[in-house]
């Protein structure tokens, strides 16, 4: 059962907590093409092969492995590597890029999200938790916010404890007096329990939970977790 009384700070995931990712990714990977086919038409052929992209995405993870944790890197060098092998300029690499994560910082938030952070963040300090590349300044939530952490920043990504107690510390709490909250039952909720806070499963798609362990409370919507916090 979740302890209200502990909480003096909430932790939050990003994707497909406050937005749903695949549709963001969509778009930008569709704009990325567009981009590609406008100024490297041989390289866009290449994203345009599953099997090529596959190679190509597997061949950056296996030579850069150092960058698993920043996937703006693994993109940028996905990109960079397919311009190289289409006998374009591998310079074009970066705009490209820009050209994507432009896109991928549209995203279309959940309707219960603007307002319950609005609650939350006028009790408690609120600290963004992601593996993603999200940029809370250009998705427009930044004011939400007392800090962000970030695999591709901190070098580690969840489920590591070591990521869950950086959030604490950036909030300047200890980890037992963090809720956590997030859709992914292994990396947001398995890893804020081994990390010694308390854990919410977001659900909004009615799965079912898949480990031993349990969060101690799970809510479809985020105005459910404000209801939680009210009690």
């Amino acid at each position: 059962m979740l302890d209200t009384r502990k909480v003096r700070a909430i932790s939050l995931d990003l994707d497909d907590t406050l937005w749903p990712i695949w549709p963001t990714i969509e778009r930008a990977e569709k704009v990325l093409h567009d981009w590609l086919v406008a100024h490297a038409p041989m390289a866009a052929a290449l994203f345009a092969n599953p099997a090529a992209l596959r190679e190509i995405r597997n061949h950056v993870a296996d030579q850069r492995p150092e960058l698993k944790h920043d996937l703006s890197a693994v993109r940028r060098e996905s990109i960079r590597l397919a311009l190289y092998r289409a006998g374009e300029d591998p310079l074009m690499a970066e705009a490209a890029f820009d050209a994507f994560f432009a896109a991928r910082q549209q995203v279309e938030l959940f309707e219960d999200v603007r307002p319950a952070l609005q609650k939350l963040s006028e009790r408690f300090p609120l600290v963004s938790l992601s593996n993603g590349n999200a940029d809370l300044e250009r998705v427009g939530l930044a004011a939400y916010f007392r800090a962000a952490v970030s695999a591709r920043e901190f070098g580690v990504g969840k489920p590591d404890a070591r990521i869950f107690l950086a959030a604490a510390g950036a909030v300047e709490v200890m980890p037992q007096e963090v809720l956590h909250v997030g859709d992914d039952a292994t990396l947001d909720v398995l890893g804020a329990l081994n990390a010694g806070m308390q854990a919410v499963w977001v659900n909004r798609g009615d799965h079912a939970w898949p480990h031993p362990q349990e969060p101690h409370a799970t809510v479809t919507t985020l105005t459910q977790l404000c209801e939680l916090l009210a009690d």
